[in-house]
């Protein structure tokens, strides 16, 4: 990842530290952290000042595709291709609030149907459904 000067067209500090596409970035409101989201399945925060990486937030398990921050700086939102959206605290890194929407057999119970192919059953499981003793 590149920062560049868009006045005179130079490079301002080089961030390494994604092993992956990065997809998305966002400045802060305060213009100090930039986050970045990637196909290695992390969101990334810098210091803009000194190009290091401040935190690595992992628990996306797809490449993340948007990342904003809300209006006061304090949380970042991302989206990722594993259908979910995740709220961080900036301060702490933390996860505060995972976001789903419902897949459309979502905990649909499959137990004991007959005639599905074993490709059908993973299918349908990808999509929500569940059998006795699973959770979603």
């Amino acid at each position: 990842m590149k920062l560049w000067d868009v006045r005179d067209g130079k490079c301002l500090k080089i961030l390494q530290g994604h092993s992956s596409w990065v997809r998305s970035v966002a400045f802060s409101p305060n213009g100090e952290t930039l986050a970045t989201g990637s196909d290695d399945q992390t969101v990334k925060l810098w210091d803009v000042g000194d190009g290091k990486c401040l935190k690595s937030l992992q628990g996306h398990t797809n490449c993340v595709w948007s990342v904003a921050f809300s209006p006061d700086g304090q949380t970042l939102i991302c989206g990722s291709q594993d259908e979910t959206i995740k709220l961080w605290d900036v301060s702490t890194g933390d996860c505060l609030r995972i976001l789903r929407s419902p897949r459309p057999y979502e905990k649909m119970n499959i137990t004991g149907v007959t005639g599905l192919t074993a490709a059908q059953l993973v299918t349908l499981k990808a999509l929500g459904a569940m059998e006795d003793g699973e959770q979603k």
